[in-house]
């Protein structure tokens, strides 16, 4: 995986307040280290591309920065507590049997803004009809999602990355199994729809570091 050993010095950077910093990094994944001594600075309003090829260590260091995997080494220092994080899982990782309908899913992207016990409120089932609105789901609100195509699936997904209005987006390829079309389309409704956010991609395109 193409790492930075030092913060890249760019326009958006200069002007923009750090979100967290990577420092000295390593990971290991199934008893093998697959990150080693990463650097990495991430700014509000930036757009990452992570490039590398496969078993590389992209998602290990996505994981690393959720919280879902503990480093063997180095740090991960957050400028705001908590960092609100929305995340698009790679879409292999989907099990697409699972009855659960497009509403719901872009719904459960407001589980923190509600207690454990409590029910989505009539706010929050206004949020995400909108939020359908924008990623184009119109009349799919009911559809259950093993019945989606690849493209619409991912927009139901990114739906519940950005409802919440997270000032971090990860994206883990998720131009993955998808035509160049749906790819290009998930990128330009992530920009579209979550300007505020920093984003993180394994993809290099469209990026500005």
């Amino acid at each position: 995986m193409d790492k930075e050993r030092k913060p890249h010095k760019h326009t958006e950077a200069a002007t923009s307040s750090p979100l967290l910093s990577i420092r000295r990094l390593s990971a290991a994944y199934d008893g093998r280290t697959v990150l080693h001594d990463v650097d990495l600075e991430v700014y509000e309003h930036d757009f990452l591309g992570i490039i590398g090829p496969n078993g590389g260590g992209k998602t290990t260091l996505i994981k690393c920065i959720l919280g879902l995997l503990r480093p063997t080494g180095g740090e991960i220092i957050k400028y705001h507590e908590p960092l609100t994080t929305g995340y698009l899982p790679q879409y292999n990782s989907i099990d697409r049997s699972f009855p659960i309908s497009v509403l719901e899913v872009v719904l459960s992207g407001l589980s923190s803004k509600k207690s454990l016990t409590g029910r989505f409120n009539d706010r929050h089932r206004e949020k995400a009809r909108q939020v359908i609105h924008r990623m184009g789901l119109e009349g799919l609100e009911h559809r259950a999602i093993g019945q989606l195509s690849g493209g619409q699936l991912q927009r139901a997904l990114l739906g519940r990355a950005i409802i919440s209005d997270p000032q971090l987006l990860i994206l883990d390829e998720p131009s993955t199994y998808i035509d160049k079309p749906a790819s290009t389309s998930c990128w330009r409704r992530s920009t579209a729809t979550a300007p505020s956010s920093s984003s993180a991609m394994t993809s290099g395109r469209c990026c500005n570091r």
